[in-house]
Order: structure tokens, then sequence, then C-alpha cells
């Protein structure tokens, strides 16, 4: 008999914490409801770098012989590698 006891004082228990649950959850104001103060939009400056990688994806394997593109390249791996770039000066690869 102790047991069937127990069980029943436990069930109660279990209900009615989760009416309490249930009518706290149906009481509670829907915050959502409210609009969120609109922040303008930061649009970082645009890199010429990136443009340039972009363009030369888009040309596929044609960009392997754009000088541009090798410029590009070779500013990016000096970028990536934290080397200062090369002045405009130098003579290009292949000594030509």
């Amino acid at each position: 008999m102790e047991g069937k006891v127990l069980a029943r004082i436990a069930a109660i228990v279990f209900v009615a914490v989760a009416i309490t649950a249930t009518v706290i959850e149906m009481t509670r104001e829907d915050v959502s409801t409210v609009p969120a103060p609109s922040a303008p939009s930061l649009q970082p400056p645009t890199d010429p770098l990136r443009e340039g990688q972009r363009r030369c994806q888009r040309l596929g394997e044609a960009a392997a012989n754009d000088a541009e593109c090798l410029r590009v390249w070779a500013e990016t791996r000096d970028r990536f590698l934290g080397r200062a770039p090369a002045p405009a000066t130098a003579a290009p690869i292949g000594g030509r």
C-alpha cells in the first residue's frame, strides 16, 4: 500500500508542476512582437585585390596565361605570407 500512495503523490506533484509551467508559459509576454531597432548595415570598403581574384576565378584556366592574374596571385601570396609588396619597377619573372 505504501508504494501506491507514493506513486500517487509523485503523479500529483508532476501534474502540478506541468500545470504551473503551462500557466507561466501562457502568461509570459512574447518579446518577438516588439520590433528590434535597426542598425545601419556596415559594408566594408571594396578590396581591388579581391575583385581581381574574382575576375581571375571567372577566367578559369585562361587565367594562368593572363599577366594581370599572375600579378594578382603574386600580391595575394605576398599578403598571405606577410611579405612587403614587390616594387613595381622589378624585372618580370623569366628575365624578359
